[in-house]
């Protein structure tokens, strides 16, 4: 990671993969007949980008695919369940000492199991939140049609019959939908923005805690161990009486208490930026709320209370708003008569002096 920025490009061993080569691929990773993964994720992986509005058929793959996941986490969280169980069970039936630290160490393992079924949880958060994206970015996709089919409907009119009437209908339909698009694609830009941060927001603090919880059982489970005397024994020798059962009943309360007591505020493990990579991210944060206060427009328009600062409609000298369709109509024409824009009659407000 420290030569890769890029999941687009091909990643360089790390420093500690370079110091302790990482072990051959599972065999529960070779040997199946669908492929690397399971047949339904891949079934929902495929048939999600296969339907839908072209723009959040993207989107729409990573929302099931993080399903996937969350089911590949819960089936890890029930068999590591059922394996801290399993352990308990088979040092039940060794030596007092090995006993009682295998059924210590279960009560951990099944731990590390209920803390990965809540990540799953919190996990959901995150995807429930990237699913609201999707939608809205399923719902800017009929806009963005619109307005297509209108611009190609008048292209190939201009082609076919230029003098068509119903070009400059459709002309002014394009000037709607464009306006609609304007309004759906800025709720689109600023909702993307806003739910992006808030999802992986989740999911970052979701996993530094269970991050943190589980390397803090780590650690008491390290200490357990040191309750079994590996020192070697020549046959028929006897070893000693085990007498660390108050021990091992301590070190689980201590791990009880340490993730009962865990709050972020405590985490062993922060994030430091260098000199560099600070400077120029409060840069950036800086810049971003200068944009955000912007100007002041709450003086533009002036109040409609006030009397004196508009015109009534009935005020406009006997003159009547036209209808829509007949200025649309009368455009050209109204530009080149003498009452129009160059002419001596004004509409609407005074022209104010210079």
């Amino acid at each position: 990671m420290h030569r890769t920025y890029s999941m687009r490009q091909s990643r360089a061993p790390t420093a500690s993969q370079i110091q302790n080569p990482p072990p051959p691929p599972s065999s529960t990773k070779s040997g199946r007949i669908f492929g690397r993964g399971g047949f339904g994720h891949a079934l929902r992986r495929n048939a999600a980008g296969a339907f839908g509005p072209d723009l959040a058929k993207k989107l729409t793959q990573l929302v099931k695919m993080e399903k996937n996941v969350m089911r590949s986490l819960e089936l890890v969280a029930k068999e590591r369940m059922e394996v801290a169980q399993q352990l308990s069970l088979w040092g039940e039936a060794g030596d007092e000492d090995v006993s009682d630290v295998t059924d210590k160490l279960g009560v951990l393992l099944y731990e590390i199991g209920e803390l990965e079924d809540q990540y799953v949880d919190r996990y959901d958060q995150y995807r429930v939140t990237m699913k609201s994206i999707r939608n809205i970015e399923a719902s800017v996709q009929p806009s963005r049609d619109r307005k297509q089919k209108i611009a190609d409907q008048i292209a190939q009119l201009k082609y076919k019959e230029p003098n068509s009437p119903k070009i400059v209908v459709l002309e002014q339909e394009l000037v709607r939908a464009e306006a609609e698009s304007l309004v759906a694609e800025a709720q689109l830009s600023n909702i993307t923005r806003e739910k992006i941060k808030a999802a992986y927001t989740y999911q970052f603090d979701a996993l530094r805690e269970h991050s943190e919880k589980v390397a803090i059982i780590a650690g008491f489970g390290k200490h357990l161990l040191e309750l079994i005397d590996d020192t070697p024994v020549t046959p028929g020798e006897t070893r000693p009486a085990y007498d660390g059962y108050e021990a091992s009943k301590a070190i689980i309360q201590d791990c009880e208490e340490a993730l009962t007591n865990w709050v972020t505020s405590n985490a062993a493990v922060s994030a430091k930026l260098s000199t560099r990579a600070r400077t120029l991210s409060t840069r950036r944060r800086n810049n971003i709320k200068a944009r955000s206060e912007g100007l002041d427009l709450s003086g533009q328009d002036a109040p409609l209370n006030d009397r004196d600062s508009w015109v009534a409609a009935g005020d406009h000298k006997g003159e009547e708003y036209e209808e829509e369709s007949d200025v649309d109509d009368q455009v050209h024409s109204d530009l080149n008569s003498d009452n129009g824009l160059n002419g001596s009659e004004q509409r609407g407000r005074q022209p104010i002096a210079t």
